[in-house]
C-alpha cells in the first residue's frame, strides 16, 4: 500500500531585485548558512542550485556556463540540469535545487523550513 508523503515546508527569503542579477551569470547567495548559486536566464526565469560541485574533487558551481536549462562545469566538463540537479550521463551525481519565485521585481529563494518554524 502506498502512503502519501507530506510535502516539505519551504520558507522564502527576499534576496534582491530582479535587476540585481545579470542574465546567464551565476551569483552566490547565502541564506541561513546555505550557499546557493543563482542563475537568471534570458527569459527572466531563475534557477538555484547548491553551490557545491558533486564531483569527487568538489568545488563550486557559480562560475558554470549556462546554456538552455543546463549548467556546464568548466572544471570537470560536467553537464548539470538546472531543473532537477541531475548530472548528465556519462557522469553521475546530484545537486540540490531550490525554488525561486519573482513577485513584481522582488526575487525570493525557497529553503527547507527550519525545525523552529514547525514547533
Amino acid at each position: 500500500m502506498l502512503h502519501p508523503v507530506a510535502e516539505q515546508l519551504v520558507c522564502f527569503y527576499e534576496i534582491g531585485n530582479i535587476d540585481d542579477f545579470p542574465k546567464k551569470v551565476g551569483r552566490v547567495v547565502c541564506v541561513e548558512e546555505t550557499e546557493v548559486a543563482l542563475f537568471r536566464l534570458d527569459d527572466d526565469q531563475f534557477y538555484a542550485v547548491a553551490n557545491r560541485n558533486p564531483h569527487p574533487r568538489g568545488g563550486t558551481l557559480v562560475d558554470g556556463i549556462v546554456s538552455d536549462l543546463f549548467l556546464y562545469d568548466p572544471l570537470y566538463d560536467w553537464k548539470i540540469s538546472l531543473v532537477d540537479g541531475t548530472v548528465q550521463a556519462p557522469d553521475r551525481g546530484q545537486v540540490e535545487v531550490y525554488p525561486v519565485v519573482v513577485e513584481g521585481k522582488t526575487v525570493k529563494l525557497g529553503l527547507p523550513a527550519c525545525d523552529n518554524f514547525l514547533s
